[in-house]
């Protein structure tokens, strides 16, 4: 087999695609990381393409009626974060059925080996890796698919994806080398702003997780101002005050983190904060960013509590994204059996 050679991007029109698993309650770090993030490509007159990825939320037991409600509440929050589902396209996976059969393909096309260095897997699998579904071990090559089922050339991610988005990468560079053909762009990462990961109210060191145990380790966008006032009053920090650089945060996690967070908030560069709070105790700095928060954070729950009380507009919304994302992807799809060799006769 030849060489990888990359793909020229130039004959892909740009289109950013990301999608959020519908597997439990969004959080400040999921508004930060990702919808505050898809707002802001929405703005900028590209081709936005945003999911719910359900199918990947399976790879571990769901429970059906509360996946039914978890995904609905992920699409009350992409609306309420500011997505336009008339000029964005919003939807559910399981509705375009492209992604799974194209997933099926990039199984045959991705390596065992590839799989296997998958860290993600690894840390969710444990020491019980012989005991898991074979979606959880396979799930990066749907991710693939959902990208590549509409060639999306950039996909906005968190630092802790960008391994998976290199697996994708890998992915469209072996189909088009095995066939001779460029016809998948190489996606490009978007991993920008100033907090791409939020981390734990109560451990600056570790990722802030809808799955950890204590719920002040973060801010639910189901909060209501009252709770996010008090979490942030009560996160975990140091004695010492706000350095004058942010040089001076380099081994202080949590303080790093609260800076972080106000920053992005704010839409403010961490130095600007550092900047304007230097020397401040952080009996000033967190009234400051509760506040902040609240203001930010609380028309987002009140909109996504109005939105919940219309579960039926909620699927009227994910199925007519779904059928424009269909006419995106059936034929990209179709045009993948007739490369590699299917016969399509049915009519």
């Amino acid at each position: 087999m030849a060489e990888p050679v990359q793909t020229p991007q130039a004959s892909f029109p740009p289109r950013i695609f990301s999608g959020i698993q519908p597997s439990g309650g969004l959080t400040l770090g999921n508004y930060l990381g990702a919808l505050k993030r898809f707002v802001e490509k929405q703005e900028e007159g590209i081709e936005t393409i945003y999911c719910m990825v359900d199918m990947h939320a399976i790879t571990v037991w769901q429970d059906p009626e509360k996946l039914r409600q978890q995904t609905r509440e992920g699409a009350a929050a992409f609306i309420a974060a500011g997505i336009d589902p008339a000029r964005s396209i919003l939807f559910n996976q399981s509705q375009v059925t492209a992604h799974v059969e194209l997933g099926w393909i990039f199984n045959c096309i991705a390596r065992m080996g590839w799989m296997s260095r998958m860290t993600q897997f690894k840390d969710k699998a444990g020491k019980n890796s012989e005991n898991v579904s074979l979606g959880l071990f396979a799930y990066p090559s749907l991710m693939a698919a959902d990208i590549l089922t509409y060639k999306a050339t950039h996909v906005p991610v968190g630092e802790d994806q960008k391994q998976h988005l290199e697996l994708c990468r890998d992915i469209a560079i072996k189909f088009n080398n095995d066939y001779g053909v460029n016809f998948f762009p190489v996606v490009e990462p978007v991993i920008e702003g100033a907090a791409t990961r939020v981390m734990s109210l109560r451990d600056g060191t570790k990722k802030m997780s809808k799955s950890d145990p204590s719920d002040q380790s973060r801010i639910n966008l189901t909060d209501d101002a009252d709770t996010i006032a008090k979490k942030i009053r009560k996160a975990k920090t140091d004695p010492e005050p706000l350095p004058d650089t942010l040089d001076g945060l380099k081994d202080r996690p949590e303080a790093r983190n609260l800076v972080n967070i106000y920053a992005a908030l704010a839409g403010h560069t961490p130095e600007q904060v550092i900047c304007d709070y230097a020397g401040a105790q952080f009996g000033t700095f967190k009234p400051a960013l509760a506040d902040l928060a609240v203001a930010k954070l609380e028309p987002i729950t009140l909109e996504m509590n109005r939105l919940m009380q219309d579960p039926a507009e909620i699927d009227r919304i994910l199925g007519e994204g779904a059928a424009r994302a269909d006419a995106i992807a059936r034929p990209i799809v179709d045009q993948v059996y007739d490369i590699i060799g299917m016969i399509r006769s049915r009519r």
